[in-house]
């Protein structure tokens, strides 16, 4: 039976698991300055392999010791079925991560809207997150979104929503004085994460979702699917279509945009065009 100390051994010196998950966590978290000495982050565990990996991650930095940071490994239960929650518990007990859980009537206020719960289910949910993690004295969350999850997201704001976007790899609460999300897994890919999940068994859940196991797949996962399989297909005549997507949005210019809006307001590239300009 897969040990915690074996899950441990094999991110630290396994040449795969290390240079292809720990090195890009660890880079993530450098380049984009998410922990600082005497942070106190609220690690959000779905129960999914993204967030389960993400503790394990963390708790491997934790051990190198080479400044000081808190974690608290969070779990939100949203109401999930008795057999979700025993998983979740289980496969923390399994890879040796200690998790606080705590209850939240989700699921049943957004099972009665009509109308986009997935979006309703997953502001709820931050914010629920947020609030919790402050309670316990934590100054940011740390959700387990990897990089497929910020190439499909940019690729579905244009396709879907006509908008040039993406998912950040940090960002200031906007409601939670003082609180910040970070992204940490936000240069690790899928499949490293699944080969990782593949190695040891692992057994983890999709989705526990109960509001979308009860309706129609139409308007709720689809669209991410159906973008997931599009990229998929574009790889397969392009190899670096994935890494072209990522750094077109390191690489705006906004001299080539017809406009784009900062801090709420509009922009325009007419706000500036002379006509003796070529």
């Amino acid at each position: 039976m897969t040990s915690p100390a074996e899950i441990e051994q094999d991110l630290r010196k396994d040449k795969v698991f290390h240079n292809r998950i720990f090195a890009k966590f660890t880079k993530a978290i450098r380049t984009y300055e998410m922990l600082s000495p005497g942070d106190k982050v609220a690690v959000c565990i779905s129960g999914g392999k993204d967030s389960m990996l993400m503790a394990k991650l963390f708790q491997e930095l934790k051990r190198q010791d080479k400044f000081p940071f808190e974690l608290i490994f969070l779990v939100m239960d949203p109401g999930y079925s008795p057999e979700v929650r025993t998983q979740i518990k289980s496969n923390a007990e399994l890879i040796g991560v200690p998790i606080t859980v705590f209850e939240n009537k989700l699921f049943d206020v957004v099972s009665e809207k009509e109308k986009s719960p997935c979006f309703l289910c997953a502001r709820m949910r931050r914010g629920a997150l947020y609030s919790k993690a402050k309670e316990l004295g934590c100054n940011k969350i740390a959700l387990g979104h990897h990089y497929d999850d910020v190439i499909e997201t940019t690729l579905m704001s244009m396709l879907w929503s006509g908008h040039v976007e993406t998912m950040m790899p940090k960002l200031h609460s906007k409601n939670y004085e003082g609180m910040e999300l970070i992204r940490p897994m936000y240069l690790v890919k899928e499949q490293d994460i699944i080969e990782w999940k593949d190695r040891y068994n692992l057994k983890f859940s999709d989705c526990a979702c109960r509001v979308a196991d009860s309706r129609s797949e139409e308007g709720f996962s689809s669209k991410r699917r159906q973008t997931k399989e599009l990229i998929k297909e574009l790889h397969k005549t392009n190899p670096e279509v994935e890494a072209n997507i990522m750094s077109s949005m390191e690489n705006v210019s906004l001299d080539s945009v017809i406009s784009y809006t900062k801090d709420g307001v509009f922009h325009s590239f007419m706000d500036d065009y002379r006509d003796d300009q070529v």
